[in-house]
């Protein structure tokens, strides 16, 4: 894959105010791409300056290889779909979809067939002529990206487009979204502040704070070997526990950790390259070992702080010997599984590879 969008020490500025860090990265053609981060780290500012809405303080933004320097947005091989969806009230959905084609030459008759496309796209054949105030939150919603996939853009820019859904519709279009992808085969590039949506839909997340890119990965590394504290906090749950490591030998550090013990890691456990003075542990690579027949590759005794049932997985706080904060444990509650009570004895198993290393 090639580069379809090259950020290169990208700078914002409002006033005193420096929203944008020198952000320097490369999106790819074709690929799902996430900017991840909470409010005011700048995703949607980084966004906006990718679709000519926000001029740069200093830095270039390239999109298939030209520099976007003075070009306007609607001269840009790029679509913007906005938190608000913006449709037009006025206007049925066919009007709504064809907006973009009102100075496009083409005869009345391309138009209906280019409408019609766009709305094959994303699943709303036949509704033409539906007036826009009829339409749910999710239908409103694909109205939007039929109405920026009409032009056929290089690249699709979406700002938390599925904010306003409901849960079970989020979750929904999620998946659609990604199978849209899929289709057209374009650049989508999406801000949002959903963990779990990024992981769900992106080949690769760029996780942002303070207008600066922490870690630029896909799901997977970033899960499992964050670079920093800060990301591994944000993706998901951590445990962190303090650790004393020694300098790498063979490549094998040892680690002794207050409450779990000691163990030896492999060099690609220290993701940030330095030897760290935290251990952090995921609560479901820690297993409840509820029988004596349960074995793990190593275990503790601990004592059950607080349950939270959620039907097919408990949260467990469990309180060990010399570690100030109870760890955070998850457990599938699968058939026949017993559910502990608080103040229960329990035997908690874990294993060395599912360690990372943290400054």
């Amino acid at each position: 894959m090639k580069p379809i969008i090259d950020l290169i020490n990208v700078d914002k500025s409002y006033g005193d105010l420096r929203a944008l860090k020198g952000v320097s990265a490369q999106i790819m053609e074709g690929e799902f791409f996430s900017l991840l981060g909470p409010s005011g780290c700048g995703k949607t500012t980084l966004l906006r300056t990718i679709a000519g809405f926000e001029d740069l303080t200093d830095g270039v933004v390239l999109i298939d290889g030209k520099d976007m320097d003075g070009v306007p947005p609607n001269q840009r091989p790029a679509n913007m779909v906005f938190q608000s969806y913006a449709i037009f009230p006025h206007l049925n959905v066919g009007e709504n979809v064809a907006f973009g084609l009102r100075r496009k030459k083409m005869s009345i008759l391309e138009k209906k067939e280019k409408v019609k496309e766009a709305l094959k796209m994303v699943g709303l054949v036949g509704y033409e002529n539906r007036s826009s105030h009829t339409l749910s939150g999710g239908q409103r919603q694909r109205v939007a990206l039929a109405r920026a996939l009409i032009l056929r853009p290089r690249v699709l820019l979406l700002d938390e487009p599925l904010s306003a859904l409901d849960k079970k519709l989020r979750e929904q279009m999620q998946t659609e979204l990604r199978r849209l992808q899929r289709q057209v085969g374009i650049t989508f590039i999406l801000v949002t502040h959903d963990q779990e949506e990024a992981l769900i839909m992106s080949d690769r997340i760029a996780v942002m704070f303070d207008g600066e890119i922490a870690q630029l990965d896909s799901p997977q590394e970033l899960y499992s070997r964050p670079k920093t504290k800060e990301v591994a906090n944000f993706i998901g749950i951590m445990n962190f526990l303090p650790a004393i490591a020694s300098d790498a030998k063979d490549g094998l550090i040892k680690v002794k950790i207050p409450g779990l013990g000691d163990a030896l890691i492999g060099e690609d456990q220290a993701p940030s390259g330095s030897i760290g003075t935290q251990i952090g542990i995921r609560p479901e690579m820690l297993t409840i070992l509820l029988s004596d027949d349960q074995k793990a590759e190593k275990e503790v005794v601990g004592t059950v702080v607080e349950v939270n049932y959620y039907g097919d997985m408990s949260y467990y706080s469990i309180a060990l010997d010399g570690v100030t904060e109870p760890l955070s444990v998850s457990m599938r509650n699968t058939a026949g599984r017993k559910v502990l009570e608080p103040n229960d004895k329990t035997r908690v198993g874990w294993g060395a590879e599912s360690l990372i290393l943290l400054d």
